[in-house]
Protein backbone atom coordinates (compact mmCIF):
# COMPACT_ATOMS: atom_id res chain seq x y z
CA UNK A 1 0.00 0.00 0.00
CA UNK A 2 1.15 3.42 -0.75
CA UNK A 3 1.25 6.16 1.43
CA UNK A 4 -1.98 7.77 -0.39
CA UNK A 5 -4.29 4.98 0.12
CA UNK A 6 -2.90 4.71 3.97
CA UNK A 7 -4.04 8.14 3.96
CA UNK A 8 -7.35 7.57 2.36
CA UNK A 9 -7.81 4.26 4.84
CA UNK A 10 -7.14 7.13 7.97
CA UNK A 11 -9.36 9.91 6.56
CA UNK A 12 -12.09 7.16 6.11
CA UNK A 13 -11.57 5.66 9.28
CA UNK A 14 -11.92 8.77 10.84
CA UNK A 15 -14.75 10.22 9.02
CA UNK A 16 -16.75 6.87 10.11
CA UNK A 17 -15.81 7.39 13.70
CA UNK A 18 -16.93 11.36 13.70
CA UNK A 19 -20.14 9.94 11.92
CA UNK A 20 -20.73 7.36 14.46
CA UNK A 21 -19.62 10.31 17.19
CA UNK A 22 -22.21 12.77 15.49
CA UNK A 23 -24.79 9.62 15.12
CA UNK A 24 -24.69 8.98 18.94
CA UNK A 25 -25.19 12.86 19.86
CA UNK A 26 -28.52 12.82 17.91
CA UNK A 27 -29.72 9.91 19.25
CA UNK A 28 -28.63 11.18 22.49
CA UNK A 29 -30.29 14.60 21.84
CA UNK A 30 -33.60 12.62 20.17
CA UNK A 31 -33.57 11.28 23.63
CA UNK A 32 -33.63 14.68 25.51
CA UNK A 33 -36.24 15.99 22.98
CA UNK A 34 -38.43 13.47 24.01
CA UNK A 35 -38.26 13.13 27.57
CA UNK A 36 -38.62 17.19 27.40
CA UNK A 37 -41.61 17.14 25.39
CA UNK A 38 -43.25 14.55 27.78
CA UNK A 39 -42.39 16.98 30.54
CA UNK A 40 -43.91 19.42 29.78
CA UNK A 41 -47.19 17.77 27.84
CA UNK A 42 -47.12 16.76 31.81
CA UNK A 43 -46.64 19.80 33.14
CA UNK A 44 -49.51 21.52 31.01
CA UNK A 45 -51.91 19.14 31.81
CA UNK A 46 -51.38 19.80 35.20
CA UNK A 47 -51.47 23.73 35.29
CA UNK A 48 -54.29 24.10 33.46
CA UNK A 49 -56.32 22.61 36.21
CA UNK A 50 -54.13 24.51 38.82
CA UNK A 51 -54.61 27.70 37.18
CA UNK A 52 -58.74 27.20 36.83
CA UNK A 53 -58.37 26.36 40.47
CA UNK A 54 -56.52 29.57 40.90
CA UNK A 55 -58.62 32.10 39.34
CA UNK A 56 -61.77 30.19 41.17
CA UNK A 57 -59.94 30.92 44.57
CA UNK A 58 -59.49 34.84 43.32
CA UNK A 59 -63.02 34.55 42.57
CA UNK A 60 -64.24 33.47 45.35
CA UNK A 61 -61.70 36.06 47.66
CA UNK A 62 -62.81 38.95 45.48
CA UNK A 63 -66.48 37.90 46.51
CA UNK A 64 -65.47 37.38 50.31
CA UNK A 65 -63.71 40.57 50.12
CA UNK A 66 -66.87 42.59 48.62
CA UNK A 67 -69.18 41.35 51.31
CA UNK A 68 -66.43 42.23 53.91
CA UNK A 69 -66.61 45.75 52.71
CA UNK A 70 -70.10 45.82 52.86
CA UNK A 71 -70.02 44.82 56.23
CA UNK A 72 -67.40 47.32 57.31
CA UNK A 73 -69.51 50.21 55.73
CA UNK A 74 -72.79 49.14 57.88
CA UNK A 75 -70.79 48.90 60.69
CA UNK A 76 -69.24 52.24 60.54
CA UNK A 77 -72.75 53.44 59.74
CA UNK A 78 -73.93 52.03 63.30
CA UNK A 79 -70.78 53.67 64.87
CA UNK A 80 -71.79 56.78 63.16
CA UNK A 81 -75.68 56.41 64.57
CA UNK A 82 -74.68 55.17 68.05
CA UNK A 83 -72.24 58.25 68.17
CA UNK A 84 -75.26 60.53 67.49
CA UNK A 85 -77.70 58.84 69.76
CA UNK A 86 -75.10 59.03 72.52
CA UNK A 87 -74.50 62.90 72.12
CA UNK A 88 -78.37 63.49 71.74
CA UNK A 89 -79.01 61.75 74.56
CA UNK A 90 -76.62 63.41 76.61
CA UNK A 91 -77.85 66.51 75.63
CA UNK A 92 -81.49 65.44 76.16
CA UNK A 93 -81.33 64.51 79.17
CA UNK A 94 -77.46 65.23 80.63
CA UNK A 95 -78.57 68.56 81.90
CA UNK A 96 -82.15 67.26 83.72
CA UNK A 97 -80.16 64.50 85.40
CA UNK A 98 -77.54 66.95 86.65
CA UNK A 99 -80.52 68.85 88.12
CA UNK A 100 -82.11 66.22 89.68
CA UNK A 101 -78.96 64.81 91.25
CA UNK A 102 -78.30 67.91 92.50
CA UNK A 103 -81.65 68.93 94.05
CA UNK A 104 -81.81 65.82 95.67
CA UNK A 105 -78.68 65.74 97.41
CA UNK A 106 -79.41 69.29 98.03
CA UNK A 107 -82.81 67.95 99.91
CA UNK A 108 -80.67 65.26 101.76
CA UNK A 109 -78.29 67.44 103.24
CA UNK A 110 -80.90 69.67 104.17
CA UNK A 111 -83.06 66.72 105.94
CA UNK A 112 -79.51 65.54 107.71
CA UNK A 113 -78.96 68.93 109.22
CA UNK A 114 -82.23 69.09 110.30
CA UNK A 115 -82.05 65.90 112.39
CA UNK A 116 -78.40 66.97 113.57
CA UNK A 117 -80.08 70.08 115.04
CA UNK A 118 -82.61 68.70 117.40
CA UNK A 119 -79.75 67.03 120.17
CA UNK A 120 -80.18 62.88 120.41
CA UNK A 121 -78.33 61.92 123.13
CA UNK A 122 -79.73 64.92 125.61
CA UNK A 123 -75.98 66.70 125.85
CA UNK A 124 -75.40 70.15 125.47
CA UNK A 125 -73.68 71.09 122.10
CA UNK A 126 -69.89 72.41 122.55
CA UNK A 127 -68.87 75.61 120.85
CA UNK A 128 -65.12 76.05 119.66
CA UNK A 129 -63.70 79.50 118.57
CA UNK A 130 -60.23 79.38 117.24
CA UNK A 131 -57.60 80.59 120.07
CA UNK A 132 -60.37 80.64 122.82
CA UNK A 133 -61.92 78.19 124.75
CA UNK A 134 -65.39 78.87 125.85
CA UNK A 135 -67.11 77.64 129.02
CA UNK A 136 -69.03 74.91 128.13
CA UNK A 137 -65.86 73.20 126.43
CA UNK A 138 -64.28 70.22 127.54
CA UNK A 139 -60.13 70.00 128.09
CA UNK A 140 -57.88 67.52 128.01
CA UNK A 141 -57.92 66.94 124.44
CA UNK A 142 -59.16 65.13 122.12
CA UNK A 143 -61.64 62.53 122.99
CA UNK A 144 -61.46 59.17 121.29
CA UNK A 145 -64.69 57.55 119.53
CA UNK A 146 -64.46 54.59 121.24
CA UNK A 147 -65.04 56.01 124.99
CA UNK A 148 -68.00 57.13 126.29
CA UNK A 149 -68.77 60.33 128.78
Amino acid sequence: MSGGEVAGILVAVFWAILVSFLALVLVRLAQTLKATTKMVAEVSEQAVPLLADASATVRSAHSQLARVDAIAADVQEVTANASALSSTVSSAFGGPLVKVAAFGYGVRRAIGKKGADAPATGRAERTVVVGRTLPGARRGGRRNRRSKD
